[in-house]
């Protein structure tokens, strides 16, 4: 599967959930004065994205040095995704909650509310199905599709073509 810089940019907002953040933001929030609330969502943010930023560059040597694949990736993520589940379906019986004093920093909002385990895992799924670095196969001024990739597309002749028209 191809992805566009649009169809990536969509499928991240998807997974981080800006609107469903919200809730956990202002609980967050709560303790905090408001006039410093806004550097505090600012500062979560920009750690969120730095950590996004890693993975983007350095996640395929990451996973290199933990001799995982891309697949056990997929695995894990949907072994996540699958727990995550079973717990909005099955919710555990919730206990009284204590406020945690001061502002927070890096956890819960940053990191797994924003840069969360799925959000990393497409970050380097992305860069690693990016075809050429995701730079587009130029031939003679035409970008090929599907070149890159492996695809062959009948020619008009009815015999497959390797160089992807």
């Amino acid at each position: 599967m191809s992805y566009t810089f649009a169809s990536a940019t969509i499928l991240l907002l998807l997974i981080t959930d800006p609107l469903g953040n919200i809730p956990l933001f202002a609980n967050a929030l709560r303790g905090v004065a408001p006039e410093r609330r806004a550097r505090v969502i600012l500062r979560e943010v920009l750690i969120a994205f730095a950590l996004l930023l890693v993975f983007l560059f350095f996640g395929a040597q990451f996973l290199q040095v933990m001799h995982l694949s891309d697949l056990s990736l997929q695995l894990a993520g949907a072994v996540v995704l699958f727990l995550i589940a079973l717990r909005m379906i099955f919710p555990p019986d919730s206990g009284p909650q204590t406020e945690l004093p001061g502002e927070p920093l890096i956890v819960p909002l940053a990191i797994p509310a924003l840069a969360g385990p799925s959000a990393m895992a497409t970050v380097m799924l992305l860069v690693a199905q990016a075809p050429e670095g995701g730079r587009p196969v130029r031939d003679h001024g035409r970008v090929r599709r599907g070149a890159a990739n492996g695809r062959t597309h009948p020619a008009p002749g009815g015999r497959a073509r390797g160089d992807g028209f």
